[in-house]
C-alpha cells in the first residue's frame, strides 16, 4: 500500500499512524442493516443512525456490500451505473454525509467493487447487443458458437447453466461466470480497465479508504476457451481457465499503479482457488497488487469440492489443517484478511458453533478466535450478537438467493433430482441466512424497519437483539467489544507469528502468538462436550507465570499441579505469559 499521496492530488481519505494491517473491518450489508424510512430496506441513513454503535464496537474500518445502482437481481453485483447509487439506499449526499461521520470517529469506509461483470441491463452492454460493429462489442467478450451452433465451449457458470448465452440478433454468444444476466467485462480490452480505473478514483475522491474488489482473481481468462474435462463439477467447471488468469498479475499492477497507489488506502481481494504462492503474488509489496486476499478457505470446509451444495462432515484437524497453511506457512510479507462468515456464508456460530444449546458460548469462543488469529480479521454485522441462522426457512419460496434459486431450478426441474433433498441443502446453506436483517431490539420489526421487512426477520430477535446485550455485561456484544479492544491494544495479535500446539488434540485448539516484546497463548474447546487440557512440562512452566486476561470461567492454577485441566463446552483462555 502507498503510504504517500500523488503532489497533484488531496487526500481526503482517513489519516492514521496505525499499520493498516491492524485495521478490524465491519462488513455490513447494506439491504439488511437499517432501515430509516420504513420501506423495508436498509440504507446509508440508516447506517448513519448507527454509527455511535458502529464506534463502541470498536472496529476501525467499515466495508459496505455494493450500494451501486443495479435492477437488484443480485442486489448490487449486478452494477448499471458504478458512479450512481441505487435511490433505495439513499443519495450522494447520504454518502458524504456517513464517510464524514465515520472519519470523525477514526472508522475508515471500505467501498466494495465488482469489476468482472456489469448488469445485462448496463448501457454498455445494450449498446454492445446492437450490432457487433459497436465501439462497445468488445467492452464483453462474444464469440461464436461452434459449426453446430453450440456454445463456445462446454463451461458451466456459477449457477450451473452454460457460461454462454447466445444473443439471437447477432447469432453470437457472451460469456457470463455468474449470471446469464451479468454478463462479464473484457479485460483485454484496456478501454474497460480504465473505465474501472476511473469509477474507482471517482469513488476516491469523495474519500472513500479503500475497496474490497469482488472476484479479484477471474477477470483474466484465457482467451482461447478451451473446453473443461472437469465436467462433473456443477458449478463454475471453467474454474482452471480463469482463477488466477493467465494476465492477471499484470491487470492489478496496472491497477495499483494508475490508481491505488496514489491514495492511502488498503485493498482487500475476494479470491477462491488459490494457493499459497497466489497469494504471495497478489499481496507480496515489492509485486504492487493487493494489500491481502480474503482467506475464504475456513467458510467452505463443509463444502463438497464438486457441489457446494452437499455437506460433508468437518474435524477439528480439518480447520488447524487451513489455518496453519494462512497463518504459519504464508509468506510473512504476505497478507491476507480473516473471515469465518459474511454475506455469502452462513453464519459462523451455524456450522462452527452450536446455534441450539451453547449458542451464546459458542459464538463467544468464536469471538476469541477470530479476535486472536494473525491477519486482519473481518466481521459481519450481527456476529458480534451471535446471530444464527435462519431455521424458519421451510420452502423455496422462502428463499430469495439467485445462486439457491438456480441450483434448485437445475437439480429439480432439469435433472429430475427429488425435490425434498435438494430443498433440504438449499435451506442449510444458501446465503439469505446471513442476509436476514440486523437484530437490534425484540420487537416485530426488530428494531430494523417500521415497515415489511424485505426479508424475514429472524424469530429469536426476542433472544438475540441488540438492545438487550448492551445491558449486559456478560454478553456476546460485551466480549467482543473486549476482544477487539485487546486486539487494538496489542499489535501482537495481529502481527505477531502464530505457533499452533496440540495439533492432534481433537477438541482443543491451542496457539502461542508472539512478537519481541510479548508472548500469549490461547486455548479454545470447539466442542459441546467438556475434554482434558494435558499440559507438557513446557507449557505448564509457562502458564506458572501467566495471567488470563479473557477466560470463560476461572482458571484454577492448582491445576498445573495436576498438569491436565478440564475445560467446559465451548471454553476459551486468553493467557498473557509473563517474563519469569
Amino acid at each position: 500500500m502507498s503510504k504517500s499521496l500523488d503532489s497533484t492530488r488531496s487526500s481526503k481519505q482517513l489519516s492514521s499512524d496505525m499499520n493498516w494491517k491492524e485495521n478490524i473491518v465491519y462488513e455490513i450489508y447494506v439491504r439488511s442493516f437499517n432501515d430509516s424510512d420504513g420501506d423495508g430496506i436498509g440504507d446509508l441513513p440508516g447506517i448513519m443512525e448507527k454509527v455511535d454503535y458502529i464506534a463502541d464496537l470498536g472496529v476501525t474500518a467499515v466495508w459496505l456490500s455494493p450500494i451501486f445502482d443495479s435492477p437488484n437481481r443480485d442486489y448490487g453485483y449486478d452494477v448499471v451505473d458504478y458512479r450512481k447509487i441505487h435511490p433505495e439506499y439513499g443519495t450522494m449526499e447520504d454518502f458524504e454525509n456517513l464517510i464524514q461521520a465515520l472519519h470523525d470517529r477514526q472508522i475508515r469506509l471500505i467501498m466494495e467493487i465488482v469489476p468482472n461483470h456489469t448488469s445485462s441491463d448496463h448501457p454498455w452492454f445494450q449498446e454492445s447487443l446492437k450490432s457487433k460493429s459497436s465501439p462497445y462489442r468488445d467492452y464483453y467478450i462474444w464469440r461464436a458458437g461452434d459449426e453446430k451452433g453450440n456454445p463456445p465451449n462446454n463451461w458451466t457458470s456459477f449457477l450451473g447453466d452454460s457460461s454462454w448465452e447466445k444473443d439471437e440478433e447477432t447469432g453470437e454468444y457472451y460469456l457470463h461466470t455468474y449470471a446469464k444476466h451479468q454478463p462479464d467485462l473484457n479485460w483485454e480490452n484496456p478501454k474497460v480497465r480504465q473505465e474501472i480505473a476511473q469509477a474507482m478514483e471517482f469513488w476516491l475522491e469523495k474519500g472513500t479508504d479503500g475497496f474490497r474488489v469482488d472476484t479479484a482473481n477471474v477477470l483474466s481468462k484465457d482467451m482461447s476457451f478451451p473446453d473443461t474435462e472437469d465436467t462433473e463439477r456443477i458449478q463454475g467447471s471453467g474454474e482452471p481457465f480463469y482463477k488466477n488468469g493467465p494476465r492477471i498479475h499484470e491487470y492489478l499492477r496496472e491497477m495499483h499503479d494508475s490508481v491505488f497507489s496514489k491514495y492511502p488506502i488498503f485493498t482487500m481481494g475476494e479470491a477462491s482457488q488459490v494457493e499459497l504462492e497466489d497469494v504471495e503474488k497478489y499481496t507480496l509489496p515489492n509485486r504492487g497488487e493487493l494489500d491481502l486476499i480474503l482467506m475464504i478457505e475456513a467458510s467452505k470446509i463443509c463444502d463438497e469440492s464438486n457441489d457446494m451444495w452437499q455437506s460433508k462432515p468437518w474435524e477439528l484437524s480439518h480447520l488447524k489443517d487451513i489455518m496453519r497453511k494462512w497463518l504459519k506457512d504464508l509468506h510473512n510479507e504476505a497478507w491476507i484478511g480473516m473471515y469465518l462468515s459474511n454475506h455469502d456464508h452462513v453464519r459462523m456460530v451455524s456450522y462452527l458453533g452450536d446455534d441450539e444449546q451453547y449458542r451464546e458460548q459458542s459464538a463467544k469462543m468464536l469471538a476469541v478466535f477470530l479476535m486472536t488469529l494473525r491477519g486482519t480479521p473481518n466481521l459481519l454485522q450481527g456476529e458480534e450478537l451471535g446471530m444464527t441462522n435462519a431455521h424458519f426457512f421451510n420452502s423455496i419460496d422462502d428463499i430469495k438467493e439467485q445462486q439457491a434459486l438456480a441450483y434448485y431450478h437445475l437439480m429439480v426441474d432439469e435433472r429430475g433430482e427429488d425435490p425434498e433433498t435438494i430443498l433440504r441443502r438449499v435451506l442449510h446453506k444458501n446465503r439469505d441466512h446471513s442476509r436476514t436483517p440486523m437484530q437490534w431490539n425484540d420487537e416485530e420489526g426488530a428494531g430494523f424497519t417500521t415497515g415489511k421487512p424485505w426479508q424475514r426477520i429472524n424469530p429469536n430477535r426476542e433472544e438475540i437483539n441488540a438492545k438487550q446485550q448492551e445491558e449486559d455485561p456478560n454478553s456476546v456484544l460485551d466480549l467482543y467489544r473486549r476482544m477487539i479492544a485487546l486486539r487494538r491494544e496489542h499489535p501482537v495479535m495481529t502481527l505477531g507469528t502464530y505457533e499452533p500446539i496440540l495439533d492432534d488434540h481433537e477438541h482443543i485448539y491451542a496457539y502461542f502468538r508472539e512478537n519481541e516484546q510479548e508472548r500469549w497463548l490461547v486455548v479454545l474447546n470447539f466442542s459441546r462436550t467438556a475434554t482434558v487440557f494435558e499440559y507438557s512440562s513446557d507449557i505448564a512452566a509457562e502458564l506458572r507465570h501467566a495471567e488470563c486476561i479473557v477466560c470463560s470461567d476461572e482458571w484454577n492454577i492448582d491445576d498445573l499441579n495436576e498438569g491436565q485441566s478440564k475445560l467446559q463446552p465451548y471454553a476459551y483462555y486468553v493467557f498473557r505469559i509473563k517474563e519469569n
